[in-house]
This record gives C-alpha cells, sequence and structure tokens, in this order.
C-alpha cells in the first residue's frame, strides 16, 4: 500500500510544477501522455512533512478540499501503520472508493 499525491497541469505549465518541486523539497515532475505533466511525491516522510502542511496552511477550494481531507485521513491510517492491518486497509479502501467522481 502506497499513497500518492499528484497534481496534472497544461504542458505550458511544466515551469509552475517544476517549481512546485523545488519549492516543497520533495517529489517530482513527471511527464504525461498529451500535453500534460505532473507534480508527484509518494515518500510519505515527504508526504506527512512537506506536503500536508503546505496544503493546511494555503487550502484547496470544493470538492478538492474534500478529496484532500479524505487523502489526509489515508495519510494518517499509514503514518500510524494502519495500513498494516486488515481493518486500517479497508478503510483507506473505503475512503479510496469514496472519492473524486464517486463522491456523492
Amino acid at each position: 500500500m502506497s499513497l500518492r499525491f499528484k497534481i496534472s497541469q497544461h504542458s505550458r505549465d511544466e515551469l509552475l510544477i517544476k517549481n512546485l518541486v523545488t519549492y516543497l523539497g520533495c517529489g517530482w515532475y513527471e511527464y504525461e501522455k498529451g500535453n500534460s505533466g505532473s507534480f508527484v511525491c509518494s515518500n510519505i516522510t515527504e508526504i506527512n512533512n512537506k506536503i500536508i502542511p503546505f496544503f493546511n496552511k494555503y487550502p484547496l477550494m470544493g470538492l478538492k478540499l474534500l478529496n484532500y481531507k479524505d487523502w489526509c485521513k489515508a495519510a494518517e491510517i499509514i503514518k500510524g501503520k494502519g495500513h498494516l492491518t486488515s481493518i486500517g486497509l479497508d478503510m483507506i479502501i473505503k475512503i479510496k472508493a469514496g472519492m473524486n467522481s464517486k463522491r456523492d
């Protein structure tokens, strides 16, 4: 089980995303098919120490905020090693099942 944070943008914003990598001091820029690229971070320590504090200080809006809060719940479960138990893993699966286009 791994947690991943990803922000995708049009390729014209490549410099912006690469600057996010530099500013946060974590993650990497990943080229996508078509005309887009992404900031990606999958290191749980960097997620907990850099990504989450940044987006708690500068919150997202709308449905993205709700998805972010759910994602943070999954991060907290993983941080506490709950993902190593069947109960914790089931909780993460349930959280993921209700995110993004599956949100009511």
